[in-house]
């Protein structure tokens, strides 16, 4: 048996910088090719370490980001103009990407896979919106789907 520092998150062994005891087979013909681990030794852990600290301080920034966003995306409310014939019935739909490029016109930078939209938009109406904007926080927006 090895005793081996994971630099990664490795399905049914560990997560990124957990110690861990494998054999060493797996460890030279799996983990280590694949630069999914290390020998564990003190600089190795000391490393490791170091690496875990400057992620945690990321992911603090990223969370306050995101936080920020959410306080300036609560409550917000977006009209979408949209042509429709004699019925009311759309022609096409509303997506992910048409809402996006509204939260541009509003001065809000937001990558389209954030926005968390079962399926497009196909009626006039009105719709709450959920935002994800970090794996731990999401916000709703309101999205008002209006004829021209």
């Amino acid at each position: 048996m090895l005793k081996v520092v994971l630099k990664s998150d490795v399905p049914g062994v560990g997560k990124t910088g957990d110690l861990k005891q494998v054999k060493d087979g797996f460890a030279r013909n799996f983990l280590f090719p694949q630069g999914l681990a290390v020998v564990a030794t003190d600089q190795a852990l000391k490393q490791i370490e170091q690496e875990q600290k400057k992620r945690k301080a990321k992911q603090e920034q990223e969370r306050k980001k995101a936080e920020e966003l959410s306080s300036r995306l609560n409550g917000l409310s977006l009209t979408l103009t949209v042509e429709v014939n004699e019925e009311e019935k759309l022609y096409g739909s509303l997506t992910a990407q048409d809402i996006q490029k509204a939260l541009v016109a509003e001065g809000i930078e937001l990558d389209k896979k954030h926005i968390l939209l079962e399926s497009p938009l196909k009626e006039l109406g009105i719709f709450d919106i959920d935002i994800k904007l970090h794996p731990e926080l999401v916000t709703r927006i309101k999205v008002w789907v209006v004829k021209k």
